[in-house]
């Protein structure tokens, strides 16, 4: 049986990482039309999350212990598909020869259905929280 502490780790966690996420995607649509990043070298690349996986052992309360010491997202990689091409000569980043502009490889439909899905997903593991706060007082209650 897990105690109320555990409960909230695990949703403490869940919530970093769900900000994470949306911060990630935040950037994505951000940069969705970016065709020159900072250093110079092409088009914006997609970020994503790299979620970190919890292996099983024989004890789900103490494998689950010793994860929630780690960060769920261990790193953030670029998408290495490539972005697509726009014909318009007159764009400063154009291919001078073809007059095609690399974009970045964004698209912000999909962005926007990941940020409604992080977002709900940071919206339960709030009402995981509340809902064991609500626990512990009520037993506090019981308690008196």
């Amino acid at each position: 049986m897990m105690d109320l502490l555990g409960i909230l780790q695990v949703s403490g966690s869940g919530l970093s990482a769900e900000r994470t996420r949306i911060q990630t995607v935040s950037s994505n649509i951000a940069n969705a039309q970016t065709t020159r990043t900072a250093d110079g070298a092409g088009p914006y690349k997609r970020k994503v999350p790299v979620f970190s996986a919890v292996e099983m052992g024989d004890r789900f309360g103490g494998v689950l212990g010793a994860k929630l010491a780690q960060p769920l997202v261990t790193d953030v990689i670029e998408d290495a598909r490539p972005g697509e091409f726009v014909l318009d000569p007159s764009h400063p980043d154009a291919d001078p020869n073809t007059g095609y502009v690399e974009m970045p490889n964004v698209v912000v439909v999909s962005e926007m259905v990941d940020m409604v899905s992080a977002s709900r997903a940071y919206e339960a593991n709030v009402t995981a929280i509340s809902a064991t706060k609500n626990m512990a007082l009520k037993a506090l209650e019981i308690g008196k």
